[in-house]
């Protein structure tokens, strides 16, 4: 996968199209759509949620609560969609409204996943998480070599 930020709209069916750019690394044809944390939605290609699905059903048990959480909001919903010919992903309701989407949709590529975010859930989460964020870059930025 590759990094960067798109914004796209949902069409009336809730299709998103894909910038051709992430879709070009992408192997294969399909991609697994799950809930993400902070409002957005993941998706990952089918080899990496296999991974991360395993290691969530493997190494917690679900006689924690805490591992039920995790599993009950992460892998149960997972769903493997796939990408037509045009680049679009059809979208679910129920994910729809789990992430707040109304039309414009960023889309956020960070190497092993994509996250989508509705534009204005995204710009409300920044405005929320500013202070933090530069807390943190201070925290783990000497770490850092630039």
């Amino acid at each position: 996968m590759v990094t960067g930020e798109f914004r796209n709209a949902l069409d009336d069916k809730g299709r998103l199209l894909i910038p051709a750019k992430l879709r070009s690394s992408i192997a294969g044809e399909s991609l697994v759509l799950t809930r993400g944390l902070d409002r957005c939605l993941w998706l990952f290609p089918p080899d990496e949620w296999n991974k991360i699905s395993e290691k969530l059903l493997t190494t917690i048990s679900p006689f924690q609560q805490k591992a039920r959480l995790i599993q009950r909001r992460i892998v149960a919903p997972a769903q493997e969609i796939e990408i037509d010919k045009a680049g679009r992903i059809t979208i679910p309701q129920a994910m729809r409204e789990f992430a707040g989407f109304e039309k414009d949709i960023l889309i956020l590529g960070i190497q092993k996943y994509i996250e989508l975010w509705d534009v204005s859930e995204y710009e409300k989460y920044w405005d929320e998480h500013e202070d933090e964020f530069n807390e943190a870059a201070e925290e783990i930025g000497d770490s850092l070599l630039f």
